[in-house]
């Protein structure tokens, strides 16, 4: 992936704010009582489409357009936020969108997708194999396919990530939820970019833990399963290019369960009252399994999105 600089990020700031503006990073004061550490969220929850990767999808269309001006449409696999985002950024060009999701995925964000202008064809048990499913449906309808790892997309997903370390240029460690990578591999940049010593710690699922066991072990790992209510951590392995990323730029990748991750949105809500999807809850559960080596620390953590089904949650908050 190419080395981005602050005038990459700054430019590619300015295609994502004509779309939405930059979103907020808040150090709560209940989160830094129960941590005891200095707690900055930033609240990814509040795009558009209710998740991060709509900045990547707002770069990626930019590039899209300029490159490949030819194109009638793209297709992508997602469990639902990457999706939204293409869908979002695809009908504001014009373009089709065709979003292949997994058999049973989320209703709600499935309904958003189509919200957006996105076709979505439900394909297989889980993202992989929708991802194989979407690279077929490329070649039979001439689309163009966007996979889930993309150096424009990255560029797009670091302006989140240039904002917070411009209203918090002190943090200590911020931790970011990975699924195929987007976000880490984003935040690693503008740190990298800005020059500064943070910490940027991964957090995965204990159910989909690939990508730590790929950085534990210094090469890609693979999963059989990948069965987490946290859809936006269900990968069974790494994307290559975002793991040479994250294997030379993280400190560490931690694990949390399925029964951590329901917890931090219980704290998400409790504390700041914000509505936080499994994925979007991971890093809060990597901070308060840490805590106790966080403590007097200045801590980001990414609210990566909010996008979960009112029964899921309505269980979780119960």
């Amino acid at each position: 992936m190419q080395t981005l600089t602050r005038v990459d990020l700054e430019q590619a700031a300015r295609q994502v704010y004509q779309v939405m503006p930059a979103t907020a990073q808040y150090a709560w004061p209940l989160l830094a009582e129960r941590l005891g550490c200095t707690v900055w969220v930033k609240h990814e929850n509040h795009t558009p489409t209710g998740a991060f990767k709509v900045r990547g999808g707002i770069t990626f269309m930019h590039w899209l357009k300029g490159a490949h001006p030819q194109v009638k449409g793209i297709v992508t696999a997602t469990r639902g936020n990457h999706g939204q985002s293409l869908a979002l950024a695809a009908g504001a060009l014009g373009l089709r969108a065709l979003i292949v999701v997994p058999e049973g995925n989320s209703v709600e964000k499935n309904q958003a997708m189509r919200g957006f202008g996105g076709e979505v064809v439900e394909y297989g048990r889980d993202f992989d194999e929708a991802r194989e499913e979407a690279a077929r449906l490329a070649k039979l309808h001439d689309l163009y396919l966007v996979p889930p790892f993309h150096s424009e997309l990255v560029k797009g997903v670091a302006t989140y990530a240039l904002e917070l370390f411009d209203a918090a240029p002190e943090l200590d460690t911020v931790y970011v939820p990975i699924g195929c990578g987007s976000g880490i591999c984003a935040v690693i940049a503008a740190r990298d970019a800005l020059g500064l010593d943070t910490d940027v710690v991964g957090v995965v699922s204990t159910e989909a833990a690939a990508a730590k066991l790929s950085f534990d072990g210094g090469e890609i790992c693979e999963t059989p399963s990948a069965n987490t209510f946290a859809d936006g951590l269900a990968v069974r392995k790494p994307i290559p290019e975002a793991f040479a990323v994250y294997a030379a730029g993280a400190a560490r990748i931690v694990s949390v369960s399925d029964a951590q991750i329901a917890e931090a949105m219980r704290v998400y809500y409790t504390d700041t009252h914000n509505l936080a999807e499994g994925a979007g809850a991971a890093a809060l559960a990597a901070l308060m399994q840490e805590r106790e080596s966080m403590q007097g620390k200045k801590v980001g953590v990414v609210l990566s999105g909010g996008n979960v089904d009112r029964s899921v949650y309505a269980k979780i908050i119960a």
